[in-house]
């Protein structure tokens, strides 16, 4: 639940629709058990609200409890501008007006959802990629690929969403939208003329069910690695959480198109192919870069301005070029194009032709060039797995000295902050580590975690021995602006320098208050003053103000 952060999508869409109505007693009757209720009142809605602020008249509002608050608390602000029905899971008396109390309002929600928007997925060809890395990337790949096809297609992936010509943010820190905001965007194809959306889902919708109306004909996983510890507890169910994707195309109901119920895994993921070879009891291909995998790669060579290589199957040997770079991109490349030939049966050129059609993704090894003699890029590597295949990736680009500035979230997995740091010691020749989010955590704790990591050697047995020094081969330098400013000075001719975990999002937290922050703005803005050319100014962050404030030990 959101109730402290606002809902950009319900502000976006609210006047789609806004005459629709339907009767809650007939969105119910509809619900699959255990959601299936007798008595429930023949209340007209026209829309569902989690959040009180976006109720407007005509609304259900739907009480969740949330990480930070509890929409049982905002029940009377949502009565107040004008739920006309409420559903939660307290035992509530008293209300003005309906109350239906559920064992699992989340669940619930995304069926009631689907209800209301007269359940727009059956009446589309639904595409789901999901995975740890790269999910971002291969969902633009199949949206491309579609539009090369001559397929009216939507996409909603956590950076955007895009409904014909229409382009739509989809919030400042990323994740799958709310359930009911996932139908509007569904529903709101529809009436656009689309007949198939590519839908990026991430554990985290999969856990809260926001997608589980979705009806997935396709189901894409990138890889399985190391993320989200925190909120899932362990590795397992982690994936557990991913593979129940592929679970839901066993549910889908039949389409008057037709739905391929097809499965599409990574070959090389060492950690989840097995798991998932096993799990998937419909159709199922895998892709790789190996000669045991149904769709592979041959013949690969990399430069800075990207990647060119032959895909091969036991139907097709097509030569595939794009102007993304890095052999991780190899793989979404062939997981898009294994999902379109094979899924939806678009011809091995017309994808190879959206593939190339892909300029580039925002915060996504985005180059930023304001005329130095170096290369500045921006990359949302967040992971231990995707800041190796980033840094992998920029060593293809130059032969010159490889810059590292990344910090790793508050309120997250711990032990990732090791192991990024680690990782960026063995990969990376400088290393400057920074604020990521640190929330209500002590970023100077969080960065004497990572900087232990720096000075861990690999191999645990050596441990102390053969890793970072601070001062020459890694620095701390708290503030993130000051960072990006510090890794331009360290700056020679030819070589990279690479921020990384922000990518395209356009805030960082510092205890409980979002600071607008993009990492494009504050690259370009300490470039400028390098320079000393005209640029933007240096976005303002709470931890420029002296080092020793308050934030810093949390």
């Amino acid at each position: 639940m959101r109730e402290g952060f606002g809902d950009t999508i319900v502000r976006t869409l609210f006047l789609f629709n806004m005459s629709k109505q339907k009767s809650l007693q007939h969105i119910f009757a509809e619900l699959p058990l255990p959601f299936c209720m007798k008595g429930v009142p023949d209340v007209p809605i026209s829309g569902i609200s989690i959040d009180s602020r976006a109720v407007k008249p005509g609304h259900l509002f739907v009480a969740m409890k949330g990480g930070t608050a509890d929409g049982h608390d905002y029940i009377q602000k949502a009565v107040d501008n004008g739920a006309v029905a409420v559903v939660g899971d307290r035992d509530l008396s008293g209300l003005p007006v309906p109350y239906i109390r559920l064992e699992n309002p989340r669940r619930a929600l995304t069926w009631m959802a689907a209800s209301f928007y007269n359940w727009p997925g059956r009446k589309l060809t639904v595409i789901g990629v999901t995975g740890t890395d790269g999910k971002t990337t291969t969902t633009n790949l199949l949206h491309r690929i579609l539009l090369a096809g001559n397929i009216k297609a939507g996409m909603i992936s956590t950076v955007n969403a895009v409904i014909g010509d229409e382009v739509l943010d989809t919030g400042f820190h990323v994740t799958t939208p709310d359930a009911h905001d996932v139908q509007r965007y569904l529903a709101k194809m529809l009436d656009a003329g689309l007949t198939h959306v590519v839908l990026e889902t991430t554990s985290h919708g999969w856990a809260q069910y926001r997608v589980d109306a979705c009806e997935f004909d396709i189901g894409v996983v990138t890889n399985i690695t190391h993320e989200h510890m925190n909120e899932h507890g362990a590795y397992e169910n982690y994936r557990a959480a991913k593979a129940r994707l592929f679970s839901s195309l066993e549910w889908t109901l039949p389409k008057p198109q037709g739905n391929p119920r097809l499965g599409i895994i990574n070959r090389d993921d060492a950690k989840s192919f097995d798991f998932l070879n096993d799990f998937i009891k419909v159709n199922k291909l895998n892709y790789g870069l190996g000669e045991d995998a149904d769709v592979r790669a041959m013949d690969i060579s990399y430069s800075p301005s990207g990647i060119h290589f032959t895909a091969v199957s036991k139907d097709f040997q097509i030569e595939v070029a794009s102007k993304l770079v890095g052999a991780y991109n190899v793989s979404n490349c062939l997981a898009a194009l294994t999902a379109s030939v094979y899924g939806l049966g678009i011809n091995p050129e017309v994808a190879a032709q959206g593939i190339a059609a892909l300029e580039g993704i925002p915060g996504r090894m985005e180059r930023i060039d304001m005329g130095q003699d170096f290369t500045a890029i921006v990359d949302f590597a967040h992971t231990p797995n995707a800041l190796k295949s980033a840094l992998e990736a920029a060593r293809t680009m130059t032969n010159g000295r490889v810059i590292a500035v990344f910090g790793s979230a508050g309120l997250r997995d711990k032990e990732k902050r090791r192991m990024m740091a680690e990782t960026s010691a063995e990969l990376a020749d400088l290393t400057v580590l920074t604020a990521e989010d640190p929330r209500t955590e002590s970023l100077e704790g969080i960065l004497e975690e990572m900087a232990a990591g720096a000075r861990r050697h690999p191999e645990p047995s050596v441990e102390g021995s053969g890793g970072g020094i601070e001062g020459e081969t890694f620095w701390r330098v708290p503030d993130r602006g000051e960072a990006i400013r510090f890794a331009l000075r360290l700056a020679r001719p030819g070589d990279i320098v690479l921020s990384c975990g922000k990518g395209h999002e356009q805030s960082m937290c510092f205890g409980q208050k979002e600071y607008l922050w993009d990492d494009r703005t504050a690259m370009r803005a300490a470039l400028a003053e390098f320079l000393g050319v005209d640029g933007p100014p240096m976005p303002y962050l709470p931890s420029s103000d002296t080092p020793e404030a308050e934030w810093l030990k949390g």
